[in-house]
């Protein structure tokens, strides 16, 4: 068995594939006519979007902070909820 690459950018690229997975697992929640619970939705408007900077990394890009952070923003925006000072946190502790 082959070890396996532990860097930063593989741990990164792994994290990215599990956004763009859950993305599509639960892909089936999002929008405004959905009626499911409502944490699953919010979960699946944060995996869509975040999913196309996953994509972005996972081709060997960048994502752009900033654009990230907005796009959580909007998220928040429609659920009332403030997801986004959890990951301006993650991002000032880096």
């Amino acid at each position: 068995m082959s070890k396996l690459d532990n860097s930063a950018t593989a741990q990164i690229r792994v994290l990215a594939q599990a956004i763009f997975e859950i993305r599509v697992l639960l892909s089936g929640y999002i929008g405004s006519a959905d009626q499911g619970d409502e944490r699953v939705r919010m979960a699946a408007h944060l995996a869509y979007a975040l999913h196309n900077e996953a994509l972005a990394v996972l081709e060997g890009g960048s994502l752009d902070i900033e654009e990230s952070l907005s796009r959580v923003r909007a998220v928040d925006s429609v659920f009332g909820e403030d997801f986004s000072t959890a990951f301006e946190t993650a991002i000032s502790e880096s």
